[in-house]
């Protein structure tokens, strides 16, 4: 038996370091070869990192929300043959994981959404030369101990209502698979009763910031560190606007696709920023160099099961609003299933937040740093509204920018937002030329 070190490999782009997020695998786990060893994120894309060999697991090189550079040990395995350490406990050489300079690259949210698409888990099959790998019996828990299962298998107890905790596993260390839960509700078992809205609870909960979503606080932080943000908001009457959607649905809907409230306002935007370059702009407050771009690559606020994503919209001037929308749909539902890549995710100029039927009446948006504005959309109500001394039901809808006063004026931020409203409560306007 010998002794084989896989390193931290060499994910590309100048990237020195990675962020630890999860692994797959314990201390005595029996492992083959391409079977799946940690999740490791850079930036906002998380690369699965996969085993170029098959043997058991001595050690573990970090733990997750550990920051590991490129070259460090990540894992230790004793396998069959000679392995690749000397006797003094070195590597030979650096051991490359299979296919590194393309590594499967997906965002944070794929360990859930993504993965629940999937069929219930499979190992690679042996080879037929190969030694039957041993499965370690699955110990009894302590009380307290965290079940070992993959994020879909979390995500799918979560919404079955049943707690792992009482679900015995029959993976490597005692791991739960989809084939678990299965036989857990099989055979006699039950989803986890409702608690009294009245029962008292001194349960706690520490949940560790890390991957993702310690990316997001980050971002966040340093946002509201580095730029001082003023909101502007205005009501918009959307009611034509909302005539013209449903008229255009209901003629080319079914040929050319649906369309939301948002490739209006990505064309509202568009035709605004030609009167008001300085907000589709990005600052470099270090070397103090405003760039403002004439493409408009318009970020996409997107919510994932795991965090606040930003794919980009590029070159929004350039489509109509059904190349708009088709594209927005595409990249949105990219960042969503884990499958946007890291181009897709940076290089925006500015941001359009929406929550939707969720976006309350105000809201203050955080700029997508170093971008210098944000559209935030709030919901679509009814309300009486006074037209001419009558009153009438209008639908009424709420625009909440932020803006970075470093370099947007007040008086042109609020002409800016009083443009795209001229925009949106006369649609027209916006396919003149």
């Amino acid at each position: 038996m010998g002794i084989h070190v896989i390193k931290m490999p060499d994910i590309g782009e100048g990237i020195a370091e990675v962020e630890l997020v999860e692994w797959h695998v314990q201390v005595g786990d029996i492992v083959t070869e391409d079977q799946l060893l940690a999740d490791v994120m850079t930036d906002k894309a998380t690369v699965e990192i996969p085993s170029p060999v098959s043997g058991k697991i001595l050690a573990l090189g970090g733990t997750p929300g550990q920051v590991m550079a490129v070259g460090d040990e990540l894992v230790r395995l004793e396998v069959e043959g000679t392995g690749n350490v000397k006797a003094g406990g070195q590597a030979q050489a650096r051991t490359e994981v299979p296919h590194a300079d393309k590594p499967a690259v997906v965002a944070e949210a794929s360990a859930t959404a993504a993965a629940c698409s999937r069929a219930p888990e499979q190992r690679p099959a042996p080879r037929a030369d190969a030694t039957p790998p041993r499965v370690t019996p699955a110990p009894r828990r302590e009380p307290g101990e965290k079940p070992l299962a993959s994020p879909a298998v979390r995500h799918r107890a979560h919404d079955l209502g049943v707690e792992l905790q009482y679900v015995q596993g029959s993976g490597p260390a005692g791991r739960i698979l989809h084939e678990d839960l299965d036989a857990w509700l099989t055979h006699g078992g039950s989803v986890a009763p409702a608690s009294s809205g009245y029962a008292a609870r001194n349960d706690e909960q520490q949940v560790p910031v890390i991957g993702l979503r310690r990316k997001i606080a980050q971002k966040m932080a340093e946002a509201k560190r580095r730029i001082p943000h003023f909101s502007y908001v205005e009501e918009i009457d959307v009611t034509d606007l909302e005539a013209l959607r449903v008229h255009l649905n209901a003629k080319h809907g079914a040929t050319r696709g649906k369309l939301t409230l948002l490739p209006f306002l990505v064309r509202a935007l568009v035709v605004a920023l030609r009167d008001f370059p300085q907000l589709n702009a990005r600052y470099d407050d270090e070397a103090e160099v405003i760039t403002r771009y004439g493409a408009a690559h318009v970020g996409i606020a997107t919510q994932s099961d795991n965090g606040l994503m930003v794919p980009v919209l590029r070159h929004a001037e350039s489509r109509d609003l059904w190349g708009n929308a088709g594209e927005i749909a595409r990249i949105a539902e990219a960042a969503r299933s884990g499958k946007a890549q890291r181009d897709e995710l940076s290089g925006s100029t500015i941001t359009i937040s929406s929550l939707g039927a969720l976006g309350g009446i105000v809201s203050t948006p955080v700029i997508n740093h170093p971008e210098v504005a944000i559209v935030g959309v709030n919901r679509m109500v009814e309300r009486p509204v006074v037209i001419n001394g009558q009153i009438v039901v209008r639908k009424m809808m709420n625009l909440s920018s932020s803006f970075d006063h470093r370099v947007v004026d007040g008086m042109d931020a609020a002409a800016f937002i009083q443009a795209v409203r001229g925009l949106l409560e006369h649609p027209a306007t916006l396919f003149l030329e």
